[in-house]
Formats: structure tokens, sequence, C-alpha cells
């Protein structure tokens, strides 16, 4: 699914974020990239998610070069960052309505589908709230219903557990089991501490300096 090459990231002259990587996550593998931070992990996912322009190497996903890829129309990606992107002045349901239509679903569908989302992430009490009120685990929690709008192949998550008390860590790593690696989509999530994906992900990558230190 994914072939990461000999893959070299360099920010300044004498620091390499990412140093000759090698990786390969088959289809439908939930994988932990484990490391402190600046050890490479983010960079990585940035990298993927086209966010990050890397020296040298070769990515392909699906045998397509990821320079060439089309993620509207090619492969769908989504990606959660630490610090989750919305309209933060519109409501939580504007922000959700708008992944719809920005695919051209019918307005019936874009209703329905809404609805549902909200009701299955329990969201009914922030629905008409605008997104910058919000706090950041329920941020999290409308990335994650935004995400479920969309049949996806690839999923990045972004090292998202740090803030959050055990009881969100728990809510968040159940959701990410449920939604993607129960229904087998190719997953690569971030984190600083290895035990909190120890129920969801199968491998682990630990990440040092720029570069894995195992597979």
């Amino acid at each position: 699914m994914i072939d990461i090459k000999n893959l070299y990231l360099k920010y300044i002259r004498e620091y390499y974020a990412l140093y000759d990587v090698n990786l390969h996550i088959k289809k439908g593998e939930s994988v932990a990239l484990v490391g402190d931070e600046g050890s490479g992990k983010t960079t990585l996912l940035r990298v993927l998610a086209k966010l990050e322009k890397y020296d040298s190497g070769e990515i392909y996903v699906r045998d397509i070069n990821l320079n060439k890829i089309d993620f509207r129309t090619d492969i769908s990606l989504g990606y959660i960052s630490m610090s989750p992107v919305f309209f933060e002045k519109k409501t939580v349901y504007e922000n959700l309505k708008y992944v719809l239509k920005t695919r051209k679903v019918k307005p019936k569908e874009i209703e329905e589908k809404v609805n549902t989302a909200i009701i299955d992430f329990s969201l009914e009490m922030l629905r008409d709230k605008k997104v910058s009120e919000l706090s950041l685990y329920e941020k999290y929690v409308v990335s994650f219903a935004r995400l479920s709008l969309r049949a996806l192949d690839i999923v990045l998550i972004d090292d998202i557990f740090e803030k959050l008390d055990n009881e969100q860590k728990t809510s968040i790593t159940a959701l990410i089991k449920k939604m993607f690696v129960d229904t087998k989509v190719t997953t690569l999530i971030a984190t600083s501490d290895e035990s909190l994906l120890k129920g969801v992900c199968k491998r682990f990558v630990h990440f040092e300096n720029g570069s894995v230190v195992n597979k």
C-alpha cells in the first residue's frame, strides 16, 4: 500500500528531520509511529499528506508516486493533526456540511449524512456551536465525525493524545479502533506513548533522530 524508500528531509544544514527512512505499510495495516518530540514521526506523516516536501528518496502509494497523486481523485486520505483545522467561526454543523458540499452530494443526502454523524458522535449539544468555542477534545471528536463522512483509503493521526486526560484518551483510542482499525483502513498514528495504542495497533515502528530504529 505505502512504500517508502531511502527518504531524506533536511531542515537546516546540519539537521535531518528524516534520515534514510525505509518502510512498507500493508493495505489495511494499523501502525503506530513511536518516538519523542523531534524524532521524525510527525514529519513523516506531513510528508505523506503532502504538507512537507522531502529532499530525496521515493514514496509510492498503490504503486503511484506520491508526487503524482491527487488526493481528490486517486486516493482518499484523511489527516488529523495536533491542531485540527476548521472554519473556526462556523458551527459544527456547517463544518460537517462543507465536507459533503465540496463533493457535490445532493442537498437532501447532505442533511441525512450530517445529522447521522452528529447523532453517532453524540454532538447534538454542540451542533450549533461555533468551532472556536469548543475544547480541544471536542474538536478532535468533530474531526473524527468529519472523516466518517468520507470513504477513506488511508488515515494519518498525528500525536493527538498529549493534552487529553485519561478518559478522553480512552475515548479517542476507541474511536480509532472502531472507525479505522476494525474496518481495515490503512492507519498510521504518531505517538510518544506506546502504551496508549497497545490494544489498537498490531505494529509499532520506533523513531529516533529522524530514523527508523526498528520495524
